[in-house]
């Protein structure tokens, strides 16, 4: 037998579901889809919230070192 199923009497030879385990996740088939998509939602707007502000940035107070390596003495 396959590691991780062991004698569980939720799946068959094949590893498919049986008729008791799709009877047991039923309840629970909407409000997991309903939470992932929830957790996907926010986790996008985060995302996409932090690229429009990232590209609202303008970098022209950071002092960038000239190309010829040399330090500037004061």
């Amino acid at each position: 037998m396959a590691a991780g199923f062991g004698s569980s009497s939720y799946y068959d030879r094949q590893f498919r579901q049986s008729p008791a385990l799709i009877r047991a996740r039923r309840p629970y088939i909407f409000k997991n889809a309903l939470v992932g998509s929830v957790i996907a939602t926010f986790a996008l707007g985060v995302y996409a919230y932090t690229i429009s502000v990232i590209g609202q940035d303008e970098f022209e107070d950071v002092k960038v070192p000239s190309a010829s390596g040399q330090t500037e003495k004061k």
